[in-house]
């Protein structure tokens, strides 16, 4: 069972390395839209597997990802 990231380390290592998805402007920016749209059926989808709480935890990481991708 894959553990949940507790820490914007963690989280961002399980983005990045396990996913192998790299933190770009762009998506980074996606991800922020989408988990602030609760229309979006991915993010509902999201709060109902994870939970609210998880939601918020997850939705500051990309924005301390969207602020160290500043130029």
């Amino acid at each position: 069972m894959t553990q949940v990231p507790q820490t914007y380390e963690d989280w961002e290592r399980c983005i990045t390395v396990d996913c192998g998805i790299p933190l770009t402007r762009d998506y980074v920016a996606a991800r922020i839209d989408a988990l602030q749209d609760d229309k979006d059926f991915h993010t509902q989808k999201f709060v109902k597997t994870w939970g609210e709480a998880h939601r918020a935890k997850t939705l500051g990481w990309f924005r301390q990802a969207a602020t160290a991708l500043e130029p």
